[in-house]
């Protein structure tokens, strides 16, 4: 892998001094990282794409571009909090609809029973 790492690192380099701006400023980015760059060859567990957090995000695109995002900051970090919250809960395979209710019963002082605050095992859709 030594051989592969010095080549991109050295092509990176070679990008840096010899390509059009934009190209040349992303291989420098990249050179900065360079430590990081490595990190799935040597640390199990760690995934050598962004794949994952692509998927993560899909949701929330294809909401934002069918329902024309938002019409303010307010409802823009409304739409974050609620979308992170449901991702969150339904990869804890936490029932979304009782969690929310449990944290918004709590919200306003009072108290939610604690199978409801948990979540359970099942995912609402």
């Amino acid at each position: 892998m030594r051989p592969l790492m010095r080549k991109v690192e050295r092509l990176l380099a070679e990008a840096a001094q010899v390509c059009p701006k934009p190209v040349a400023g992303t291989a420098r980015e990249i050179l900065k990282l360079k430590d990081a760059l490595w990190t799935f060859v040597y640390t199990e567990g760690v995934e050598p794409t962004n794949n994952l957090a692509e998927r993560d995000l899909r949701h929330a695109v294809i909401w934002r571009k069918t329902s024309f995002g938002t019409q303010s900051e307010d409802g823009s970090r409304f739409v974050e909090r609620i979308l992170t919250a449901v991702r969150s809960l339904r990869k804890q395979e936490r029932n979304v609809l009782d969690a929310l209710t449990a944290s918004l019963t709590l919200a306003q002082g009072g108290a939610a029973g604690g199978h409801a605050a948990q979540g359970t095992a099942r995912s609402a859709r």
